[in-house]
């Protein structure tokens, strides 16, 4: 299991901030998986990278994709490990770096000041904040980790029995999660051959999810898993000590068709007050929204990133069997209202305290009068830049992914 830091969670009620009722759209930029590619990216207000910079983490590698970054014109820049970045993950590289072949001697300690000591990035390594962005205007509370399920022989991983403990260090009410690994069932599909599974996500943190249930869900990992959905959660709120099968904390689940498949338009999630009049995903009316099928129930998955995977899974994720299509509806119908603002973050302001995320507007009196009320979707991400791989090696390369967000804006007053 990876070394975790010792965290403190206050209560959602202790950091309570009034609530700006004004939003403006904050433009962020998603990508992962890049294994010392440095591509060319779109424009925005804040860029994600949700780990794997590199093969293994070596500092010259790091220094690469260092350099990279800071080189890109964001106002904040969240970035988290990978399972390759073996370096980051000191306690791992002193056991097992002599697995690798390494270009000379590997000082974990320097490797990770390349990261903490940038004056543009905020690195996340299972820790929280908060980014004010003075650009935008905007604010949101974040929670970065680079852990992932244990598959082979790499960093930051944990056993099924130490999952939930893993996931229960993800701070309440935050805005915006940015984990490696993907949720189970979510932006995880492989389509392997050699697996009955064809989700290889994690089930633990799903069901974190859905009791945090942040606006955005940002991964990577499985590369065959690159797209966007947005799960409906089951309402009310489920309760830990009676539900036990996760597949029943989904209601449905939206898929997004990328329009920038197969041209030059950029790969872009609409989730602004917009896309409220029938557009979804960055996405018309070929949008569908999904019941959660049983198929994607009570399974594990198999290897990630080393698996013979699909070509092409870009445009959406696979049907997993049986499932009912309803009819189409927002996806910002809990995004445009649902984040509570908080301050932070790599080239602007940054604090490490989180409050309390609130749902849609139609509730926000409610939670103002002292009811916690749930989000109701939360859009997960899977960024992967490096096509899936075939036969050991990547096929192909993906655009980063775009998502316009409305977020709320910020008092200095506070």
């Amino acid at each position: 299991m990876p070394t975790l830091p010792n965290l403190t969670h206050p209560s959602p009620n202790d950091n309570r901030r009034k609530m700006s009722s004004k939003r403006r759209k904050t433009r962020i930029v998603c990508i992962s998986d890049t294994h010392n590619q440095t591509p060319k990216l779109p424009r925005g207000d804040v860029l994600i990278h949700a780990g794997d910079l590199t093969n293994q983490g070596s500092y010259s590698e790091l220094q690469k994709s260092v350099r990279w970054l800071e080189g890109q014109g964001f106002e904040a820049k969240i970035v988290v490990a990978g399972n390759h970045d073996i370096t980051l993950d000191a306690p791992f590289f002193r056991q097992h770096g002599e697995s690798w072949k390494w270009p000379g001697p590997q000082d974990p300690e320097a490797c990770k000041r390349l990261l903490t000591a940038s004056e543009s990035i905020t690195y996340l390594e299972h820790t929280s904040t908060t980014i004010c962005l003075h650009g935008a205007g905007t604010e949101f509370s974040v929670f970065g980790s680079p852990c992932t399920p244990k598959q082979g022989n790499w960093a930051f991983q944990y056993t099924p029995e130490e999952a939930e403990g893993v996931w229960s260090k993800m701070a309440e009410g935050v805005d915006i999660v940015v984990t490696h690994t993907p949720p189970k069932g979510h932006c995880d599909g492989t389509l392997a051959q050699d697996t009955k599974d064809q989700r290889e996500g994690c089930p633990a943190l799903l069901e974190r999810l859905e009791q945090v249930r942040p606006v955005l869900s940002v991964c990577g990992h499985i590369h065959g898993g690159r797209g966007v959905e947005t799960a409906r959660w089951k309402r009310p709120s489920r309760d830990p000590a009676t539900c036990v099968d996760r597949g029943s904390l989904v209601e449905s689940v939206a898929f997004w068709n990328d329009p920038g498949a197969s041209n030059k338009k950029l790969s872009i999630v609409d989730l602004t007050i917009r896309s409220t009049s029938g557009h979804g995903l960055g996405c018309d009316t070929s949008l569908t929204r999904q019941r959660c099928p049983n198929s994607m129930r009570g399974r594990l998955g198999g290897q990630p990133d080393t698996r013979c995977t699909s070509p092409d899974e870009r445009s959406r994720q696979p049907s997993s069997g049986d499932e009912k299509l309803i009819s189409t509806t927002s996806l910002t119908e809990s995004a445009l209202y649902e984040s509570e603002a908080l301050r932070g973050g790599g080239g602007a302001l940054e604090h490490g305290d989180i409050g309390y995320g609130s749902p849609d507007e139609a509730t926000r009196l409610e939670l103002m009068a002292g009811k916690d009320m749930p989000r109701k979707e939360t859009t997960v991400i899977n960024a992967a830049y490096l096509g899936p791989r075939i036969a050991g090696k990547p096929r192909g390369y993906n655009k980063p992914i775009v998502v316009d967000v409305e977020l709320p804006i910020w008092d200095s007053s506070h």
